[in-house]
């Protein structure tokens, strides 16, 4: 079984980048973030045409998230991250595929810090925080995919000093992760590459992609009935290359 969490930046812009990735590498289950389109306006045939299922919860112009499943329709348990009813940006949605619980999240960025943009980000975290305690408590067997808009630690990131103000990269926002880690998840790509540098996002700016330039922002968290099962983690880095790329690569585990 292939997971996947892909931040796709725009799904109906790049519905033939994503399209063109399914086709090539059959993910089993796909969680994407930053539709960037009302709830009307997900390429909802398109995506059925390409064999999937899928359950999503859109909001116009930013943030967005959905899950998709090959062969089959995912079965929606939440659209919300619980904590603040309140809150209306569509940060997280959650569903049962093939006996797996598997959230497809986007995670506040942050920027600028400090401010109220981080204040929210790091709020948000705390819900994320209580509820993925709850689940890893029930026994479950889960998967947290997504972009956390946290880069876990400085060998993530490129050499650079341009990203030491960024709320990616604050010690509350890397303390965030490993609270999650400390529950018991893990960290699929660290699992499999525990020694290597990993990258999921290159900034358009700067030709951060051509140099190689790249963060890790991009997390799938495993519960401990899941990552038993774990075979195998990578990045599709190739996607990122390919025109009209979102700034983000596929990030994926493979299980038993």
């Amino acid at each position: 079984m292939k997971i996947a969490t892909f931040n796709i930046n725009n799904v109906n812009r790049r519905l033939e980048n994503l399209l063109g990735w399914l086709e090539a590498a059959r993910p089993d289950v796909v969680c994407l973030q930053e539709l960037k389109a009302a709830d009307n306006q997900f390429p909802r045939s398109a995506i059925a045409s390409a064999g999937y299922g899928a359950v999503w919860r859109g909001q116009r112009t930013w943030n967005g998230v959905a899950i998709l499943a090959r062969g089959a329709d995912p079965v929606l348990t939440r659209d919300a991250l619980p904590g603040d009813p309140a809150d209306g940006q569509a940060r997280y949605i959650e569903a049962a595929v093939e006996g797996i619980l598997i959230a497809s999240l986007y995670a506040p960025n942050g920027n600028p810090q400090p401010g109220p943009k981080f204040d929210y980000k790091l709020a948000w975290s705390e819900r994320l925080i209580s509820h993925a305690a709850e689940l890893f408590a029930a026994g479950l067997p889960v998967v947290l995919a997504g972009d956390y808009n946290i880069v876990p630690e400085p060998r993530d990131i490129y050499p650079t000093k341009s990203y030491d103000k960024n709320a990616l990269v604050q010690p509350e926002s890397r303390a965030v992760f490993e609270r999650l880690l400390d529950q018991g998840w893990v960290d699929a790509i660290r699992k499999i590459h525990p020694d290597e540098t990993v990258y999921t996002f290159w900034d358009y700016m700067r030709n951060r992609w051509p140099r190689n330039a790249g963060l890790r922002l991009d997390h799938l968290l495993l519960s401990r009935k899941v990552a038993r099962r774990l075979r195998d983690a990578g990045v599709d880095r190739e996607v990122r290359g390919v025109d009209g790329a979102s700034d983000h690569a596929p990030v994926w585990v493979e299980l038993r």
